[in-house]
């Protein structure tokens, strides 16, 4: 409980750092900034009392970047051990094993599905490891969390698209929620009507021979600022709670 009540007294405080100064990690010379005439109290404490709701919702997600940075440290501890080469190969070697128990157990065009699932992967997770090595907190939010993403969604999708057995349980489950992203959060200002009078989700690409690119960029289009909102999480999650063993 000490600690939840220090991560809300953290966060808030990071809202009031927005506005007024030395109010997240004061000066230990000047400590922390007060109001000293009547206009600066009232908008302190107005500014104060905005931030409540705000952070009665952010600490939630707060929370979802504690749980998000620790298992990127176990990752980020992998990659530091077998290096970007060593964990590309351990992702090529179990992808790869699981192709080839594929070609030798199951019809042709589920190994090619697979196959083209494990290039992805490998590549995306490879990418991934690669913009995590480089370090630094933009590079890792802008393309080692979205990669990583990447390498979660995508290879089902080009299972699916290369194996017509098991489409329905990967294009369907997409398609329907294609449908529910566009009735909720693109509702607004008509931008679903937009997109649908544009493209056809199950044809976009046939047009050009790429069957199912429209599943493709849906589940990039998903991935990517996926995994710029879990950077972002992690980077306030350092904020409020700076670790460095978590």
């Amino acid at each position: 409980m000490e600690a939840l009540l220090l991560d809300v007294v953290r966060l808030h405080e990071t809202w009031m750092e927005v506005v007024f100064p030395r109010q997240l990690d004061p000066s230990a010379v000047l400590g922390k900034w007060k109001p000293e005439t009547a206009v600066q109290t009232v908008g302190y404490y107005v500014w104060a009392i905005l931030g409540g709701p705000l952070v009665a919702v952010a600490y939630p997600l707060l929370l979802v970047g504690f749980a998000t940075r620790f298992y990127a440290a176990k990752l980020d501890s992998a990659v530091a051990r077998f290096g970007v080469l060593g964990a590309v190969l351990v992702a090529t070697l179990v992808w790869g094993s699981l192709t080839l128990l594929a070609h030798f157990q199951l019809p042709t065009e589920v190994m090619l599905g697979i196959g083209g699932a494990s290039v992805v992967a490998v590549v995306s997770a490879g990418a991934a490891a690669g913009f995590s090595k480089v370090g630094g907190r933009f590079v890792s939010v802008l393309l080692a969390y979205p990669f990583a993403m990447t390498a979660i969604f995508l290879p089902p999708v080009v299972a699916g698209l290369l194996t017509p057995s098991i489409s329905n349980l990967v294009l369907d489950p997409s398609y329907d929620l294609a449908v529910w992203i566009l009735d909720t959060f693109l509702a607004v200002g008509g931008i679903n009507e937009t997109l649908r009078g544009a493209f056809d989700l199950e044809t976009f690409g046939e047009q050009w021979g790429v069957a199912g690119l429209g599943y493709v960029l849906m589940w990039l289009g998903i991935s990517v600022p996926l995994g710029w909102f879990l950077g972002v999480l992690v980077s306030l999650a350092n904020l409020i709670r700076p670790q460095s063993d978590a």
